[in-house]
């Protein structure tokens, strides 16, 4: 940086006289600093009225520094060395000083204290000590814990020189290893961008406002502390179309491999009559920061913008996966799903979406985050339905989303601005966590797909604000102009918690999906609606002993404890690794035919996260192929070891890992301490055996 001298430099050959006043000691670094000509602090030696100290130095006061008990003046610019003589002559003011800035950051005002830190060698004994400070008219205050032979001094009324000056002195002395003043800057709030319609963004960050309660938002800016994403990182959004001409989508390796599925090509624009849902969705999850428009969740990362073909055929699905699995995607938001009631995944399907949660990032996995629905039922379960016009559903009704079911998926519900349950949102089990949206009736987003008209309706008033975000340029899109402020369900929902995986991934790329799944639901706010829902009159806005709603996951994501707890298990996982193995030898029998099966335990007191495990069993029984094996964690979660696919062998001694079983990704950051259990069940009569043995080893 421009503002900085070479430590070396001056540690050798001294700070030359005319600069002694001008250099900042800081953390093993010197910064330059510049006078600001026209004010200056004094602190009073008792507490004096400011009109007082004004009368006596001519300077106008501006404000207090409560915790350093400074007051802050102004004068003309030719005035202010006069003013400040008059200041250090009146007998109630103990300490006078400048104000100075860090030279190219104008606006850091740079306070000076009347103390200054001081680690002096360890041969220097006290005498010393104290012959050096009373030269400097310094008054030793308290011992700096932790650091030997390190002291905080006042700078005495006698001092003929600041505490910079002072400082730098000190710091050319052989008898001393620091000298630092102690300066004050102010506190900078979490940072905000320049983009001018940031603050329409309530999702994002908000001091409240109409129809906007504490905490309704996902706490980006003190992520955007941390990191606001990097290119590297790469989120690819499926969607319909995207306008890609938008001022908000432009930068230096914004786009990555752009993919139009629909019309075979490399431009996934949208017609002149569509309305770009792709458009608003990229927008919520990574607008970039160009100091127009909005801003994204994380406009660091790139947008991999995939355009759908419109239709879910197997062939269609795996394009969509294959293609960013091959063009190095990290993160896949889908804010759409199947037409239909019930829609079960085939197996192509269930495959091309765990294979880039297995394979994708080179064996870490993509994460893969799907829309909940806005139906406001259950993404798998059953309804008593009534009240649709023309009987489109009657009676006992099975509803199932396959994509947002997958377990490898993120399913994301939809929160209000004033954290209440979105109407619309689909609910259930397999919801992972909510994030915020609009408020709106149930089928909403249905109009194209013909239900609209046949949704029961609801007769409250649904309060909640929309999501302000880019849309079609023009008059094409859903509203007139490049921005819409009404978009949500949880399409907008996604593509923001998308967004959040972005910043995770920025802070630890090294995090395997499984990983940035559990820190999600690990970190977020427990929102709370006990309202029962306003068209079935539910009440699924709590949570049960694991901490999981119905209607919120886990509860709404928390950008920065995310963020934060990424980076965390970042430093974690640099640390040097220890491995645990254990074995349970105890022999037992397997009972035949028998869905409860049998379970073995091990027992595991660490309490460190798990960061690899592999487990051996030792099987010997009639016909393997009769067997399901399980491992169950602590916390209850069990993953397939083996299908019943071993046939007529007999003996089974084999090792799973990870590399072998992605699936046991999912016990990755998990605390080790618990009882972990092997869960072996027979489906088919007649043939027996037993487990012999098995082994558990875990590297934390």
């Amino acid at each position: 940086m421009n503002d900085r001298v070479n430590s070396s430099d001056s540690a050798n050959m001294g700070i030359p006289a005319s600069s002694l006043g001008m250099v900042l000691q800081r953390g093993g670094e010197e910064l330059i600093l510049e006078k600001v000509l026209d004010r200056f602090t004094v602190r009073p030696v008792k507490a004096i009225p400011p009109q007082e100290l004004s009368q006596a130095n001519g300077g106008i006061w501006r404000r207090s520094i409560p915790q350093a008990r400074l007051e802050v003046f102004t004068v003309e610019l030719n005035e202010l060395e006069r003013a400040m003589s008059q200041a250090r002559a009146d007998q109630n003011v103990a300490f006078a000083s400048h104000i100075y800035k860090l030279k190219d950051n104008p606006g850091t005002f740079v306070y000076l204290n009347d103390q200054i830190t001081i680690q002096f060698a360890s041969w220097v004994d006290a005498a010393k000590i104290n012959a050096l400070t009373s030269a400097y008219s310094l008054i030793q205050d308290k011992p700096v814990l932790g650091i030997p032979n390190t002291f905080v001094y006042l700078v005495s009324k006698q001092a003929t020189e600041n505490p910079i000056k002072i400082a730098n002195q000190l710091q050319g002395l052989p008898e001393v290893l620091a000298a630092e003043p102690n300066i004050l800057v102010q506190q900078e709030q979490h940072y905000k961008p320049r983009d001018p319609l940031y603050p329409q963004q309530w999702y994002l960050n908000h001091n409240g406002g109409n129809q906007l309660v504490a905490g309704s938002h996902v706490s980006v800016e003190q992520a955007w502390d941390i990191t606001r994403g990097v290119r590297s990182v790469v989120v690819a959004v499926v969607d319909d179309s995207f306008d890609l001409n938008h001022p908000d989508f432009q930068g230096s390796g914004k786009i990555v491999a752009p993919r139009d599925l629909k019309e075979n090509d490399f431009l996934p624009l949208p017609s002149e009559q569509e309305s770009s849902h792709g458009t608003a969705c990229a927008g919520i999850a990574l607008a970039e920061e160009n100091g127009t428009g909005i801003v994204g969740v994380a406009p660091g990362c790139a947008l991999m913008p995939i355009r759908t073909t419109g239709f879910l055929d197997d062939e269609s699905v795996e394009e969509i996966f294959n293609w960013a699995i091959q063009k190095g995607a990290s993160v896949i938001s889908c804010s759409w799903g199947a037409s239909a009631v019930y829609f079960p995944l085939s197996l192509r399907q269930r495959a091309a979406i765990a294979r880039a949660a297995n394979k994708g990032r080179n064996g870490k996995g993509c994460v893969i985050l799907f829309a909940a629905g806005n139906a406001n039922r259950p993404i798998e379960g059953t309804i008593n339905e009534r009240n649709w016009p023309k009987n489109f559903l009657a009676g006992n009704t099975n509803w199932l989303s396959g994509f947002a079911v997958h377990t490898d998926v993120i399913a994301v519900a939809a929160s209000t601005s004033l954290n209440k349950k979105a109407a619309y949102s689909n609910w259930g089990k397999n919801i992972a966590v909510c994030a915020p949206s609009n408020n709106a009736p149930p089928g909403m987003w249905f109009q194209e797909k013909g239900f609209m008209e046949t949704q029961p309706a609801i007769a409250t008033s649904l309060n909640g604000l929309g999501m302000f975000t880019t849309d079609q340029l023009g008059a094409a899109g859903y509203d007139a102009g490049d921005f819409t402020r009404n978009f949500g369900g949880t399409s907008a929902a996604t593509p923001l918690v998308a967004g959040v995986v972005g910043l995770m991934l920025s802070a630890n790329p090294d995090l395997t999906a499984q990983q940035v799944r559990r820190i999600l639901q690990e970190t977020t706010d427990k929102i709370v609606d006990p309202n029962p829902d306003p068209q079935l009159g539910l009440r699924e806005g709590t949570y049960d002993g694991n901490g999981h709603s119905q209607w919120f996951g886990y509860g709404k994501v928390n950008a920065f404890k995310a963020v934060q707890a990424a980076q965390q298990l970042r430093a974690v996982a640099s640390s040097t690794t220890k491995q645990i193995k254990q074995q349970n030898d105890s022999q037992i029998g397997i009972p035949d035919n028998d869905k409860r099966g049998v379970k073995s335990a091990i027992t595991i007191t660490e309490t460190s996260l798990v960061q690899n495990i592999q487990v051996t069993v030792n099987i010997t029984h009639d016909f393997l192929g009769d067997l399901e094996i399980y491992l169950i964690a602590p916390n209850e979660q069990q993953v397939l070891l083996q299908n019943r696919t071993l046939g007529r062998r007999t003996d089974l001694q084999t090792t799973y890992t990870v590399r072998s079983h992605p699936a046991l990704k999912r016990f990755l950051s998990l605390s080790a301490k618990g009882r972990w259990q092997l869960w072996i069940v027979d489906y088919a009569p007649e043939d027996v055996g037993k487990l012999n043995s098995w082994e558990l080893i875990l590297d934390i």
